[in-house]
């Protein structure tokens, strides 16, 4: 079952809570002359996700299709969502579409860099690449200009079946689902490196007022000092000998 959520205006959070995982994917909606899906979903949850999307829009009527970096639940789905929608294309990094996407999808990506803008109608939206951060060589997040939304994949990944959004800090369950998975086989998911606090506090600049997270409750209130605190806390579980 997806719940579904309105979480700033004209972005919706559809949720699947994943009980053997105790962990929510969570994939965004953005409604606009030109609709955008943030996160394409594993392909196991594409029935689930476009009966989800039924309910706001045609899904044949997506325009764009974006993702952070390339893995299974941020794009696993694609080709299904490009199957439906004739008109859609990908959106992703310069680099993820030089590295992988084109060879994987249906239809070329739009590869951006940060001097590229993607309007939506009412909507702007930037790439901002984030190298390794939350995973991969071509990751980046989404940042809608107009409302301030940023689209930040892994950043703030917690456990539970979560409220859709808070305005609690986010940073202790960030700290607690770190630590849990470093005690399993995937520990080490996210490289810290010299670049890491740098990337982070470039995104704390863009002043965003809403946090769209992939698992776990999405944020309202002061993103950029939460931003800024997860780089001390990124530093503290993945910076050790």
């Amino acid at each position: 079952m997806t719940a579904i959520d309105e979480i700033a205006p004209d972005v919706f959070r559809l949720s699947v809570y994943a009980p053997e995982y105790d962990m929510q994917f969570n994939h965004f909606l953005v409604r606009d002359e030109e609709p955008l899906l943030f996160h394409t979903g594993l392909r196991g949850m594409f029935p689930a996700l476009k009966e989800a999307v039924g309910t706001l829009i045609d899904p044949a009527a997506l325009k764009w299709i974006a993702w952070s970096h390339f893995e299974s639940d941020e794009c696993g789905a694609l080709n299904d969502w490009l199957q439906i929608a004739p008109e859609a294309q990908p959106a992703c990094t310069l680099v993820g579409k030089l590295v992988t996407v084109d060879d994987f999808s249906l239809r070329p990506a739009r590869g951006m860099t940060p001097a590229d803008v993607l309007e939506t109608g009412k909507y702007r939206f930037r790439f901002h690449p984030s190298p390794h951060l939350p995973h991969g060589w071509d990751a980046g997040v989404l940042f809608e200009e107009t409302q301030r939304t940023l689209f930040c994949s892994d950043l703030f990944h917690h456990f539970g079946n979560t409220d859709p959004i808070t305005e609690s800090d986010l940073i202790g369950p960030s700290r607690e689902a770190m630590e849990r998975l470093e005690q399993g086989p995937l520990a080490g998911y996210m490289p810290y490196t010299r670049k890491t606090e740098g990337v982070l506090r470039g995104l704390a600049s863009l002043q965003p007022s809403t946090l769209a997270v992939m698992h776990g409750s999405s944020f309202r209130g002061d993103g950029a000092s939460l931003l800024t605190g997860l780089a001390g806390v990124i530093k503290e579980t993945f910076d050790r000998e």
